[in-house]
């Protein structure tokens, strides 16, 4: 038997972590540099937007694969798989200026991902009863702490040195990340029994390809390239469903993922995925615009990074805060309170677009409601799935934030392309354009708040009391 886990609950949940946070950097530390990637990699607008569409396809894909093989094969082992394809991307992308390169690379960081619910798996299975909600807590708010410090040190990066340092600080950090997990995380005894279901791998990476294509693709790809790619989701739903219905051991199990509990924690996954990344999306734009539109504030790009980071730090705070209410009331209780709040940050947001304190102050209140959010959703989901899914299941919730980003990026980015105002051919997003998004976040926030209600309500288990050992 190993003491070693519950001894050192702390270390091992600081190196998970750890993980989560660079993983979570990793995939947003590229979207500083695209207005310069063009020139940098001799390419057009639509082919380098490919380095951001990559990481979606592959991270999308990859995490409820992984997150089933972490079930079956051992969690530790294949969260050291997917460290070690963020370390591999990251060199890639730190010794090329070639897009097809960078391409490859990002493809790889995208894989690491799953880091983030393969930790909430392994803190479940190896810390005591009394650390589980506060550390899993902790773990799935890196994906937005992550988000949140990534863009603001990119642009740093960006601005006073080389692009690809920047690549070289991830893979450094990577590495080291491999070596805390060899030292201090225990691979988890906890297994599912079976076969890898590949059919239902395939099935769901290519519904999954073609969904995200064509939502990430929706304003530079012809209508009928989508249509298409629509079309072919569609037709796959049924297929696959019928096949996982009737196979041993499914990638997904359905008749899990249909229980209250479960599906309606994954749209409410969803809506506060899309409100987070509308938050970041509109905020980094928003203070460089012009001050010839009447409301920008024509900052540069070390700014608008820096206007995130308070939120950041939010998020690093408000995570034990959300774990203590969980064990208080429960994480359903938890996920509204925190849909509403990021609810009313968008409130706020409406009226605060003309300096940089207030844009700070709406942006950090749907921050914290994030972190808040981000805390609750895998107690939601644990408390309603079997212990030998955690890791599948998580991974699904961890997809459907991510598909909930896409989505986002895609309507943020026509409202606007669309809502424009022009002065001596110059064009820019009107200010109405950026209140349209945040109702549409807002209304969002408030959409995931609604499915709470659909939730089936838990009661608090008592907290074990650890009883010092004599």
């Amino acid at each position: 038997m190993t003491v070693r886990p519950a001894a050192h609950p702390r270390l091992i949940l600081a190196a998970l972590a750890c993980c989560g946070v660079l993983v979570s950097i990793s995939q947003t530390i590229v979207v500083p540099l695209l207005p310069s990637l063009p020139r940098i990699t001799h390419s057009s607008i639509a082919d380098v937007s490919w380095l951001i569409t990559i990481t979606l396809l592959t991270g999308a894909v990859f995490t409820p694969l992984l997150g089933r093989a972490g079930d079956m094969y051992g969690k530790r082992r294949v969260l050291l798989i997917a460290l070690g394809s963020m370390v591999i991307g990251s060199l890639l992308c730190a010794s090329s200026s070639a897009l097809s390169v960078l391409i490859v690379g990002r493809a790889f960081q995208g894989a690491a991902v799953a880091v983030v619910p393969l930790g909430i798996s392994i803190l479940r299975d190896e810390l005591p009863p009394a650390r589980v909600i506060p550390s899993i807590a902790i773990m799935s708010s890196t994906l937005g702490i992550g988000a949140a410090f990534g863009i603001p040190a990119a642009t740093l990066v960006v601005e006073y040195a080389n692009w690809h340092t920047m690549f070289w600080i991830n893979l450094g950090l990577g590495v080291l990340d491999v070596v805390l997990v060899l030292l201090i995380v225990p691979e988890s005894a906890v297994r599912t029994s079976g076969r890898f279901d590949i059919l239902g791998a395939l099935g769901l990476s290519a519904f999954l390809v073609c969904v995200l294509l064509a939502v990430s693709k929706s304003s530079s790809w012809s209508p009928t390239t989508l249509i298409i790619l629509y079309v072919a989701a569609v037709a796959m739903i049924p297929l696959w469903g019928w096949y996982e219905l009737r196979t041993k051991s499914p990638l997904v199990d359905l008749r899990v993922s249909a229980r209250p509990g479960v599906l309606f924690t994954n749209l409410g996954a969803l809506l506060i995925g899309f409100a987070f990344y509308a938050n970041s999306l509109s905020t980094a734009q928003l203070v460089q615009e012009p001050t010839w539109t009447g409301y920008g504030l024509g900052e540069s790009i070390v700014v608008s990074g820096l206007c995130l980071l308070p939120g950041g730090v939010a998020m690093v705070f408000l995570s034990p805060v959300s774990a203590r209410i969980s064990k208080a009331r429960g994480p359903r209780f938890t996920l509204g309170i925190a849909s509403l709040i990021m609810a009313a940050g968008y409130v706020v947001r409406l009226f605060t677009s003309s300096n940089i304190p207030a844009i700070v102050l709406g942006a950090t209140v749907v921050s914290a409601g994030t972190a808040v959010a981000y805390s609750a959703l895998p107690a939601l989901i644990m408390h309603a799935v079997p212990v030998t899914e955690t890791a599948a299941a998580n991974g699904l919730n961890t997809l459907m934030r991510t598909i909930g980003q896409a989505i986002c990026s895609t309507i943020v980015a026509s409202v606007l392309a669309g809502v424009t105002i022009t002065r001596a051919g110059q064009v820019a997003p009107a200010l109405s354009a950026y209140l349209i998004v945040f109702v549409i976040a807002g209304i969002a926030a408030v959409a995931a708040a609604g499915l709470v209600l659909f939730i089936p309500a838990r009661r608090p288990e008592p907290v074990p009391v650890e009883v010092p050992a004599t």
